[in-house]
């Protein structure tokens, strides 16, 4: 039986409610149901899919990123967005910060089995956002404000049953 995975950084409770408030205004004014399904989360390696027997090789794997690196800090500042028509994205956008980028260099180390951009972002928007609901969103929110900062002190691996479940976090052990 195949699983879906992914590894991620996930915010403090209070950043998840409070970029839920604008998915659900998503789900109401722009058709966006699917915004809603998700915490919000910055990902490190997007979803794959893996035999279930297969999971403690996935876990090795994890173990081995190298997250010696001291707890950062991340600051969320405004909206961004992929415009793509076919699959248009509305996103929180993180400032640029050289320790996130350093964690994905170490996650791609021993997960390197897909090819992606790293682009980091905390997705709102997505999925059956329709092409013209999105350039309406994007009216709005490319002129919102939205500021605030939490602190990145570990990495999640998950595993999707109904909903993304948490199975292994790694820690920053990086000295101050």
């Amino acid at each position: 039986m195949k699983k879906m995975y992914f590894i991620a950084i996930y915010p403090p409770q209070e950043v998840i409610d409070e970029v839920k408030i604008f998915k659900e205004d998503l789900v109401l004014n722009y058709d966006n149901s699917k915004a809603l399904k998700n915490d919000a989360h910055i990902t490190l390696f997007p979803p794959f899919s893996r035999e279930l027997e297969l999971e403690s090789d996935i876990h090795a794997a994890f173990q081995k990123i190298n997250t010696d690196l001291p707890p950062f800090e991340i600051t969320l500042n405004g909206f961004g967005s992929f415009p793509n028509p076919k699959s248009p994205v509305l996103f929180v956008q993180p400032e640029p910060n050289d320790n996130l980028n350093i964690l994905h260099q170490n996650v791609k180390q021993h997960f390197d089995f897909i090819k992606y951009s790293f682009h980091s972002h905390m997705t709102v928007g997505y999925r059956d956002l329709s092409y013209d609901n999105y350039l309406k969103a994007w009216e709005v929110y490319k002129e919102k404000e939205y500021k605030t900062k939490f602190i990145v002190d570990k990495i999640l691996l998950l595993r999707h049953d109904q909903n993304w479940i948490p199975i292994a976090e790694k820690k920053l052990t990086g000295n101050h």
